[in-house]
């Protein structure tokens, strides 16, 4: 595991939450169709969070492995208790299966409205009564003309939700776009706003454009935002990954450093 492993008073010190990581294997099969990612192991990331005072990960399902959870399940497995994961499960997914995923640190499901091949509405509805026994939330990717339909779902079921990537408010929306409004609908069913993936949001960085919409964002959520880096950023060729720290500073830069601090410890909630 490396030297975070071995030193309990730095890991303790690591309080910081990133809320938005994967990891990879170059061996690992993908879906069909899609690209073969870099290999991207845990220990790779734990080392890049912790210069920035983050000792706490949420590994993220990535599209390319589907339902193949395996590489996520055995990270937490590695140091029991002190990561989390969101997944992507089969609507006939076994409950035991589901109880073994939640004692090693599962706590969400992944639905993506923005992949050719992602999961969606059927499917959470399908899976929300075990959802909301295990006490799990539902995880979107999607774009801003989906909110409506997800805060209709929300209302319906009463599952907790998260959005990733600043909800989609990109840089051209206009501030009257009535993804606004679904957005306050879900703000007040208490959803969660993860401050990620400025790049996926027609901005380059240093991401000054998003710094109006991000305070909007904050304005309507209070308390509930998380940060995530959204490592090892995709988008980008693995010789030109965007520094560590440089998708952290536009919370900095738009909410100033106080509530950019509340933010980066606010995953222990929404997580534990």
């Amino acid at each position: 595991m490396g030297a975070l492993a071995t030193s309990t008073p730095l890991r303790e010190a690591l309080e910081g939450w990133d809320t938005h990581v994967h990891v990879f294997d170059a061996a690992a099969p993908v879906q069909a169709g899609h690209y073969q990612p870099a290999h991207q192991p845990l220990e790779r990331i734990e080392a890049e969070a912790a210069k920035l005072g983050v000792g706490h990960l949420v590994l993220v399902q990535p599209s390319v492995y589907g339902t193949d959870n395996r590489l996520v399940l055995d990270a937490l497995a590695r140091e029991p208790g002190r990561h989390r994961a969101v997944v992507v499960v089969d609507t006939d997914i076994a409950d035991s299966e589901l109880h073994t995923m939640h004692a090693l640190g599962v706590r969400g499901v992944r639905f993506n409205l923005v992949s050719p091949v992602g999961n969606g509405a059927q499917a959470m509805q399908a899976l929300a009564p075990r959802l909301k026994a295990l006490g799990w939330h539902v995880q979107w990717y999607a774009a801003p003309a989906q909110l409506a339909q997800i805060a209709q779902l929300h209302a319906q079921t009463g599952l907790p939700c998260v959005l990733d990537h600043l909800a989609g408010m990109h840089a051209a929306l206009a501030q009257d776009d009535a993804a606004w409004q679904a957005l306050a609908r879900l703000a007040d069913l208490g959803a969660w706003v993860k401050l990620s993936g400025w790049y996926r949001l027609q901005a380059v960085a240093p991401y000054a454009e998003l710094h109006g919409a991000i305070r909007r964002v904050a304005g309507l959520m209070g308390e509930r935002l998380v940060w995530g880096s959204d490592w090892p950023h995709t988008a980008f060729a693995p010789h030109a990954m965007p520094a560590y720290a440089s998708v952290w500073e536009p919370v900095v830069d738009a909410l100033g450093s106080a509530r950019a601090d509340k933010v980066r410890m606010a995953g222990a909630e929404l997580y534990r």
